[in-house]
């Protein structure tokens, strides 16, 4: 029996797909012990306890300087502002997208025009974001667009030139206008592969979105981050951090829910 043939069950899946996050956690657990058993008062890697502690002075007890929920808070301004970007991006790459694939005039105008804006660093055009639209909310959020509209534009356009010419060509000879080919033809074969180009860009968007909240925001998980790093407190970094990884990982796993709740013939087939 070769290994690229065998498969495991579903005990041992689970059991292999938790044993690296286990293994993480040990590991921090003992390098936090070593360093504490040294150095009490140390803060470069704090304890199982002290995360709790933190977590808990964060998102349970109130600011007392305003009385607001500092952890609902920052998380409700950074969900605002991602998902603003988001959407825009979303309905920008999908219209555009569509009309770069499916028609050449199009394609010719700007398909070169996007994939050299592509290649431009995102994070290199935040001063001039900065001095342009000023330090609000309107230059985080044009951060991130600039930074995922590229990529899932030229996603889709990849997406609408791999259908089969022969479906393009039949509907023609049905009588379709290009209008209702887009609408019936190329939107809903286009649609599945959006919502995996969006969880794909999900991870770049976040490091725009913190980038952009470290270097001018009053409030946000990146803000926040950075706010705190002066003082050291590993404790509520560390927090932050496993909080925004979590929420990438619900925000994924709801749009593959949502790819196959919508689009269940997208699901990509494997071999039994």
């Amino acid at each position: 029996m070769r290994w690229i043939n065998t498969r495991p069950n579903k005990a041992t899946q689970l059991a292999l797909t938790l044993l690296p996050f286990v293994l993480l956690l040990i590991a921090y657990a003992a390098g936090s012990s070593l360093r504490l058993a040294e150095n009490p008062n140390d803060k470069l890697l704090p304890g199982l306890a002290a995360l709790g502690d933190a977590l808990n002075r964060m998102a349970l007890v109130p600011d007392p300087r305003t009385g607001e929920n500092l952890f609902l808070a920052d998380t409700l301004s950074s969900l605002g502002r991602l998902l603003a970007a988001l959407g825009i991006s979303t309905i920008a790459a999908l219209i555009t997208g569509m009309a770069v694939g499916m028609f050449p005039y199009v394609r010719s105008l700007f398909a070169p025009f996007i994939a050299v804006v592509s290649m431009v660093p995102p994070l290199a055009l935040l001063p001039i974001l900065f001095i342009v639209m000023g330090l609000g909310e309107t230059s985080k959020i044009a951060l991130i667009v600039i930074g995922v509209t590229p990529a899932m534009m030229r996603d889709i356009t990849y997406r609408v030139m791999e259908l089969p010419r022969e479906q393009l060509t039949k509907a023609q000879t049905l009588g379709g206008s290009s209008w209702q080919i887009a609408l019936r033809v190329v939107l809903p074969q286009t649609l599945p592969r959006l919502l995996t180009g969006l969880k794909l860009q999900l991870g770049p968007a976040w490091l725009f979105l913190i980038a952009a909240e470290a270097i001018s925001s009053d409030s946000g998980l990146g803000y926040r981050i950075f706010l705190v790093r002066r003082y050291l407190s590993m404790d509520m970094i560390f927090t932050y951090v496993a909080w925004i990884t979590i929420l990438a990982v619900v925000m994924t796993f709801a749009l593959d829910r949502l790819r196959i709740g919508l689009f269940p013939w997208s699901i990509e087939r494997r071999d039994a």
